[in-house]
């Protein structure tokens, strides 16, 4: 059999599309609430995705007949670093409220998405973005997607750098095709292009068929890797001496999805690979990239990510592999660890005689409901100082460029919409992240942001009973186990299961450098109902609490004891409740 042959149907489908083109711009023009297969698929590389409300589909009409699908698009933006204008951040809540739910969505890797759009305005969405000199290009599909760096907003040379280079990484692999700007744009003569006269370009990083799967790059501080940098297939640490800026530990390799029910999947934290100066960044980039998209699995997706190629080849003979395609040696990795991460939230000084306010927007969502109305909240304050908007891998926000006279009316501002201040807030709550999973995501099992606030009040509950309250501990929770929200990495993670349950994983950590294990609590095993996941945790804050080690953590303290000791606690535990 060819080589040809064995590729999937992706793989033929990217080659055949004309630079991502297909029929998106003819399907464009058509009367249906929705694409077919061929073109929402390319659409991932255009930054949108296809769904549907799932809470929709078992509505009936008014003679009794079923609804069908109410098909609506996510649109994501590719911010670099999280870093925006005001009127950038301004615009995206005024296309959330004209085109999409009302709601706009921080991404767990700093992006921006807005939710329910029509297909009939996606284009206008899509333009509207664009034209705050943001895009939509590369927030998804087979390419490098939105670059991740530390956005606390700090006046150092590090910081800088870091913002720095996430933008540059972001430019240096946005795919070269002009498809995007024919289909979602118009010309400088202020007409559609017409995109049936296809004139390829060279893809010199990507090739006719892209990379075999999405690629994520991220930039951290070892003492703050707020972007969970082993979650990525490309990962920079800054190694330094005060502001002057040595270069950069490389880490490869890592990735958050799994596929249950096949045993070649599982997620993966990445793996040292070199030490690079900051000339070099680029160019082994771009190397590393390179090799996953010659050598990275086409003929099988759920093992295409870089993951596996370097679990199957190695490490030694992947940094041989980089190594031939940069055309100079790579130095050994320096001896630096990651050690902590900050969500940023609260007042900060900036250094340079302003502030910054770090305001924490649980599961990212921003949305007014209630009394607590964080979207006109933010809206009244941006608005009115124009200062510049930084988001987080937490889902939070950052504004910035705060002069000392202007605290006191933003924090009023923000009381008036019912937003607490987050020295007012559990560090459970504030290092707790979850995916949009129901009732938009396709791919969801179940939910994960609608309940996850929820969870995070009754495990507070359980931890004041052990006076736990005030330990730094991060939960992620994801609707299935792809992992957007990177759930296997965390002290707790919850992952869907089937339909109201989910796996739990314990023993990671807050910096994100340890895949946790799964917790098998008696009765449920893998399978652990919504209403049974804090209850089955409960006897391990107390396990904890009585035999924790000084400042350890509860998931080093899971990870020291183990798989077969913390599930042998829950046997006992739950055997000694019955009896």
């Amino acid at each position: 059999m060819s080589e040809e042959v064995k590729l999937s149907k992706d793989e033929h489908r990217k080659f055949n599309s004309r630079q991502l083109r297909g029929n998106i711009a003819e399907e464009l023009k058509n009367d249906a609430d929705h694409f077919e297969e061929d073109a929402d698929k390319l659409l991932k590389f255009h930054g949108t995705y296809m769904q549907d409300d799932r809470d929709d589909r078992k509505a009936k009409n008014a003679d009794g007949t079923k609804k069908g699908k109410s098909y609506i698009m996510m649109v994501r933006t590719r911010v670099p670093g999280g870093a925006l204008t005001a009127d950038q951040f301004l615009a995206e809540l005024d296309l959330c409220e004209k085109y999409g739910n009302g709601t706009l969505r921080v991404t767990t890797r700093q992006g921006l998405q807005l939710h329910g759009v029509l297909k009939k305005n996606v284009k206008a969405a899509i333009k509207g973005i664009n034209d705050t000199m943001l895009t939509t290009l590369a927030a998804c599909g087979d390419v490098n997607r939105n670059v991740m760096a530390c956005p606390a907003p700090v006046h150092d040379a590090v910081h800088q750098e870091i913002q720095a280079l996430a933008f540059r990484l972001a430019q240096n692999f946005k795919p070269k095709t002009t498809g995007y700007y024919e289909i979602w744009l118009r010309d400088e003569h202020g007409q559609e292009t017409n995109v049936t006269e296809f004139q390829p370009v060279e893809e010199p990083i990507y090739g006719d068929r892209y990379l075999p799967r999405k690629f994520k790059m991220a930039i951290t501080l070892p003492e703050d890797n707020c972007v969970n940098v082993y979650a990525n297939d490309f990962g920079l640490i800054m190694i330094r001496e005060g502001d002057n800026i040595l270069g950069y530990n490389v880490v490869v390799g890592g990735s958050m999805g799994r596929t249950p029910s096949a045993a070649k999947t599982f997620p993966a934290v990445a793996k040292p690979l070199c030490f690079v100066t900051p000339e070099q960044v680029i160019p082994v980039a771009e190397a590393v990239v390179k090799v996953q998209r010659d050598f990275g699995n086409r003929e099988d997706r759920k093992v295409a990510r870089m993951k596996y190629l370097v679990a199957n080849w190695g490490i030694e003979k992947f940094r041989a592999k980089v190594e031939e395609y940069c055309g100079f040696s790579l130095t050994e990795s320096k001896p630096v660890e990651v050690t902590d991460v900050d969500d940023h939230m609260g007042w900060h000084e900036q250094g340079n005689g302003k502030w910054f306010l770090g305001v924490n927007v649980e599961c990212g969502r921003i949305k007014d409901e209630g009394e607590l109305r964080v979207k006109s909240g933010l809206r009244k304050i941006v608005a009115k100082y124009r200062m510049p908007v930084r988001l987080t891998p937490l889902q939070g926000v950052l504004l910035c460029d705060i002069e000392e006279s202007q605290r006191a009316d933003i924090e009023a501002i923000l009381a008036e919409h019912g937003v607490t201040p987050a020295d007012h807030l559990t560090p459970v709550r504030r290092y707790s992240i979850a995916c949009p999973a129901f009732p938009t995501c396709g791919l969801s099992i179940t939910e994960s942001e609608r309940i996850m606030p929820h969870l995070i009040d009754q495990i507070e509950i359980e931890l004041a009973k052990h006076g736990l309250l005030k330990e730094k501990m991060s939960i992620h929770m994801t609707g299935c186990p792809n992992g957007c929200a990177r759930p296997y990495t965390p002290d707790i993670g919850f992952v869907g299961k089937s339909v109201g349950k989910y796996t739990i994983f314990l023993g990671g950590n807050v910096v994100g450098s340890r895949i946790g294990f799964i917790y098998k609590p008696p009765v449920f095993e893998e399978a652990v109902p919504q209403e049974d996941v804090v209850p089955v945790l409960a006897p391990l804050f107390a396990y904890y609490k009585a035999e924790r080690r000084p400042g350890e953590s509860f998931g080093d303290f899971c990870h020291r004891k183990g798989p077969e000791d913390i599930n042998g606690r829950a046997q006992a535990t739950m055997a000694g409740a019955a009896s």
